[in-house]
């Protein structure tokens, strides 16, 4: 039988979209050598077994990829936007009877898998777990993919803006890339998630040195 996993990069930074990714394997495929949770994986690592994931006969990848729009949209939220990434992911590799494991980001992992489960056009058997990417190997391959492509959109923020930094709110060059945005053009840019508080932070920052200049 067919077993899959589905994972998620890019829930927590503040630039750029959230990516889903799922890996379906046929029955008796192995995977490439070395797959592991994509956060113990230097990048070049990762990429390398991204590329050969995508290049075997007996493995399917689907993606889904989470605009910085959608993420703002305030009738939503990020649970339900990371089911929805998930199961659209899965739904590239799967056509019905398929067992697999999705990385839980609810607090209770069998009301995830349900949400999963019940927005699928087909009938798989489905488990959730919290921290599945360092215990499943599908779902660990799952992760490299998606976070080799969430990689590669905040590198194409940086040959559009310059260096953005990783994206995520507690490093020191993202952070310096929103400021230089705000001081330079009075507002955020494009690819921040304006619903952040990371953003409300730089945006209030710069409001208070213009004050501080007009004194």
């Amino acid at each position: 039988m067919t077993r899959f996993g589905a994972d998620e990069a890019g829930r927590g930074p503040v630039l750029g979209p959230m990516v889903a990714a799922a890996v379906a394997v046929d029955e008796g495929v192995t995977l490439p050598e070395g797959i592991d949770d994509s956060k113990r994986l230097a990048p070049a690592r990762r990429e390398v077994l991204a590329a050969a994931l995508a290049e075997h006969d007996g493995i399917e990848v689907g993606i889904s990829v989470v605009p910085v729009e959608r993420i703002d949209d305030p009738e939503t939220d990020m649970n339900t936007l990371t089911v929805e990434a998930q199961t659209a992911a899965i739904g590239e590799v799967v056509a019905g009877g398929e067992c697999g494991v999705v990385d839980a980001c609810d607090t209770d992992p069998e009301r995830f898998a349900r949400r999963v489960a019940d927005r699928l056009p087909v009938e798989v058997s489905l488990v959730a777990e919290h921290g599945a990417d360092a215990r499943h190997e599908t779902v660990a391959a799952a992760s490299v993919v998606a976070k080799v492509e969430r990689d590669r959109r905040v590198e194409a923020l940086s040959a559009e803006y310059g260096p953005v930094g990783s994206g995520y709110p507690s490093d020191p060059a993202t952070r310096e890339f929103l400021a230089r945005v705000v001081d330079e053009t009075g507002e955020l840019p494009a690819c921040a998630r304006r619903s952040w508080s990371t953003c409300e932070d730089v945006l209030a920052a710069a409001r208070q040195r213009a004050l501080s200049e007009f004194v």
